[in-house]
């Protein structure tokens, strides 16, 4: 017989909280972001609920009487899983799983089982294994529940320490196992890219799902993968491309997200220095996005993190096909122009006229703005080149577009 919460899982319910930190604006937004993540874990979001706090509650992320009518709804609708939209401390998921009957997410278990589905190579599939099992280590006593009705004293002494500390064990064994392993693919890595000599590198970088993979298959005229879904290419790509006269390396990376788990960040150390030792950074930005501006920042405050926020870089404004602003009628006198009634070119006189990074705006896809965008990268590519070879200066022209 099938268990009706196994036919009923792709169904769920996203949890998300507004505090001082987060409004509701950005709760919103967050909780967007959550059902697109969903939707390519392959679930389907049918219901949110949101509480205004001060802070995620210490013990159930949301109050008791929220988190009673999350349950009231997920028994009314045979719902199978609730996700919420940050990360839940072990304890927050024992006393959740205490009121709602069905499986508990939080965002980072979402997103690595994301990872988890989309790791083809032997890299791609190790770095995640890291990941899941770093998550799992402090949250192992959740599988242990069964246990907690057992009474102390003589005679009771059950086996539940004892089987959770063989499985910690096994998991910290596993850990050091899959590091080793990490190291040595590592050291095939910094191998490969030290054969590729003194070439020009450049990476794309950007917010997963802005087109870094469909601008990498344009320049490169590869066929690397792209889908309109988040983290849709998790294993690097380089290829050798040639703009006019002037070879150099282009390479596809991760997309970065927001509340990008840590455990995250350390695992793909390999896939992350590509773009620590790359020579000039291609920043994709989906711009058609409302809230594009925070994803730059979200990239930025990454790229920091793994010490390459002072590279050249390059923002190409993707999407620009896709973007559309709000209008305000004339006879309108009440309505401010705000953000959202900006046009393209109202966005060019702004902070971006003024950042010292060249900008490109244009459409990967429609291909829009193609040439501008080779003009500009093969001007900055140029700059490192002669720096790198000045003896092969007579060789560079101009680029005609």
């Amino acid at each position: 017989m099938i268990d009706a919460k196994e036919v009923t899982s792709e169904k769920a319910v996203l949890i998300g909280v507004i505090t001082q930190f987060q409004d509701e604006i950005q709760s919103e937004e967050y909780l967007d972001e959550l059902a697109f993540l969903t939707l390519t874990a392959g679930g389907r979001a049918v219901k949110r609920f949101t509480q205004k706090l001060e802070k995620p509650h210490p013990k159930t992320f949301i109050g008791a009487g929220k988190l009673e009518e999350v349950s009231a709804y997920i028994e009314s609708h045979n719902i199978g899983t609730a996700i919420f939209d940050d990360e839940l401390s072990p304890a927050q998921i024992r006393n959740i799983e205490k009121v709602l009957d069905c499986k508990i997410l939080d965002r980072t278990n979402l997103i690595l089982d994301i990872f988890a589905q989309r790791a083809q190579t032997s890299s791609a599939k190790t770095q995640v294994e890291l990941a899941q099992c770093q998550y799992l280590l402090p949250r192992l006593t959740r599988l242990w529940t069964h246990l907690d009705k057992q009474k102390g004293g003589i005679g009771m002494r059950g086996p539940g320490e004892t089987e959770i500390e063989t499985d910690r064990r096994i998991i910290r064994d596993k850990i050091t196992i899959l590091k080793k392993k990490l190291l040595t693919i590592d050291k095939q890595m910094a191998v490969q890219r030290k054969n590729r000599g003194k070439m020009v590198r450049v990476a794309l970088v950007g917010y997963t799902n802005v087109g870094k993979s469909t601008l990498m298959n344009l320049i490169s005229k590869s066929e690397v993968f792209a889908e309109n879904k988040l983290f849709a290419t998790l294993d690097t790509t380089v290829r050798k491309v040639v703009v006019k006269n002037i070879p150099f390396l282009l390479t596809d990376t991760v997309g970065f997200i927001r509340k990008l788990p840590t455990q995250l960040v350390e695992s793909f150390k390999s896939t992350l220095d590509e773009v620590r030792e790359a020579d000039l950074l291609l920043h994709v930005v989906d711009i058609s996005h409302p809230n594009f501006e925070d994803h730059i920042a979200s990239v930025n405050t990454t790229l920091d993190e793994i010490e390459s926020g002072n590279k050249p870089t390059i923002m190409v404004f993707n999407k620009i096909d896709a973007y559309a602003h709000e209008t305000i009628d004339e006879d309108d006198l009440v309505t401010e122009k705000t953000k959202a009634h900006y046009t393209l070119e109202d966005w060019q006189k702004t902070w971006m006229n003024d950042i010292e990074s060249t900008a490109v705006f244009m459409s990967a896809i429609h291909k829009e703005n193609i040439e501008e965008f080779k003009k500009v990268t093969y001007n900055e590519v140029k700059k490192i080149h002669i720096e790198r070879f000045p003896y092969n200066n007579f060789l560079y022209d101009e680029y005609d577009a």
